[in-house]
């Protein structure tokens, strides 16, 4: 029997009953779409992790205000007024791998430009900001140095807020009122896309640090220096951790900490933000290669018992064979062909499954579709690989019958 003629016969036996074989194959398909199903999630998931990390800005570190203690009470991160625009100064100034320093105030208000107005986030900021942040204006301008000292009344907006008050309009040039006061737009940003935590980051306006403290978030009663934040930018190829270490230190220092004393402020890492997140897309892909591996197995061993079943109903057929001089080596590779044929249909199948399901998630979950064509011929290939492991022990079995008792089997 040639290599051909194993194929065709292997091929025809598994037509004679399709909806056994169909079966046969359901594990083998749930098993190898859940493979192409957790590779493109996982995959997708964390590219898009690393795309919104990335949107917030390369090698950033983000310092807070820490805590304040009230007669004994603890009133939370955030609630002291402990962090300045000195403090952003003296740590450009005084840390060398620092690229550059982006103290800022944030507030909410109703922005007004005539007979339109939109709620959304202002930020008062200086021009470290967009480096730090590596944001462009799509179009007019940036701050110039002469506004920022002097608390000019410009502003910048982003692409959700020019699409809501300027539709279908060029918005350079016009004047918006926030808080009653009027602001001119000097420039657009360019979009920028949601962040890691799902906040429209275009959906914005930016003002002078000065003017946003004076006019339109206001001066905190109990440091007039104070800022909501300081994010700090990080040179290429300077190590973040070091940076971090070198900053909290500085600013012990200056904010005249003793050694017993926790720090008044917080410095987040946002490598450590990625990492997090993608360890979540790991526990995700984890999970869905369990159910793989699962159903690959469920497969595998349902492939087995159909395999000993039809070796069973041909035994007169089997014993027929090696009779008229069929080699031992002819039934094995027969029945392995019949094995690895079903798992491999089905691997084929379950690839479609998979990529209909991987199209649908991504769709659902806002996330890019990431396919690789490796992938899908590795689970064909070991999917195949399952079919010849659990196919030999009955393969073995057939081409070991006796000839003489398997033409007496009835």
């Amino acid at each position: 029997m040639t290599l051909l003629d194993a194929v065709l016969s292997a091929l025809d036996a598994l037509r004679l009953h399709k909806l056994r074989s169909a079966l046969t194959m359901l594990g083998i398909v749930i098993g190898v779409a859940a493979v192409i199903a957790m590779i493109a999630v996982g995959g997708g998931a964390r590219q898009q992790v690393v795309a919104q990390i990335r949107s917030l800005g390369a090698n950033l570190l983000v310092v807070t205000p820490g805590n304040v203690t009230q007669s004994g009470v603890r009133l939370g991160a955030g609630a002291a007024s402990t962090l300045t625009d000195e403090d952003a100064a003296a740590i450009m100034n005084e840390i060398p791998s620092v690229q550059v320093t982006a103290p800022f105030l944030r507030g909410g208000a109703q922005v007004v430009a005539g007979g339109a107005n939109w709620a959304t986030t202002i930020y008062a900021v200086d021009l470290g900001w967009f480096e730090a942040r590596e944001w462009e204006v799509e179009s007019g301008r940036l701050f110039e140095p002469e506004e920022l000292s002097r608390g000019a009344q410009v502003a910048i907006i982003g692409q959700t807020v020019a699409a809501n008050l300027f539709p279908g309009m060029d918005p350079i040039g016009e004047t918006v009122r926030v808080r009653n006061v009027p602001f001119r737009i000097v420039g657009v940003m360019a979009r920028k896309g949601q962040s890691s935590w799902g906040q429209d980051q275009d959906d914005v306006l930016f003002v002078p640090l000065v003017a946003g403290r004076q006019r339109v978030i206001g001066r905190n009663q109990a440091n007039a220096r104070a800022v909501g934040a300081i994010y700090v930018k990080v040179r290429d190829g300077e190590s973040l951790s070091m940076a971090e270490a070198d900053v909290k230190a500085l600013l012990r220092q200056r904010h005249r900490l003793q050694p017993h004393q926790e720090d008044d402020f917080a410095v987040r890492n946002l490598a450590e933000i990625a990492a997090t997140r993608e360890a979540s897309a790991r526990t995700l892909a984890l999970l869905l290669a369990a159910v793989a591996g699962v159903s690959l197995a469920v497969g595998g061993i349902g492939i087995m018992n159909i395999m000993l079943v039809s070796v069973t109903e041909r035994t007169r057929e089997i014993g027929l064979r090696l009779a008229i001089g069929a080699r031992q080596r002819d039934i094995l590779r027969q029945f392995l062909f019949e094995a690895t044929g079903l798992a491999a249909i089905g691997g084929a199948v379950g690839v479609a499954f998979g990529m209909a399901a991987a199209y649908g998630t991504a769709r659902w979950a806002g996330w890019p579709l990431l396919i690789e064509p490796g992938a899908i011929v590795l689970a064909v290939v070991f999917s195949g690989l399952v079919g010849i492991f659990f196919g030999w022990y009955p393969a073995l079995r057939a081409s070991r019958l006796d000839p003489i008792e398997a033409l007496r089997h009835t």
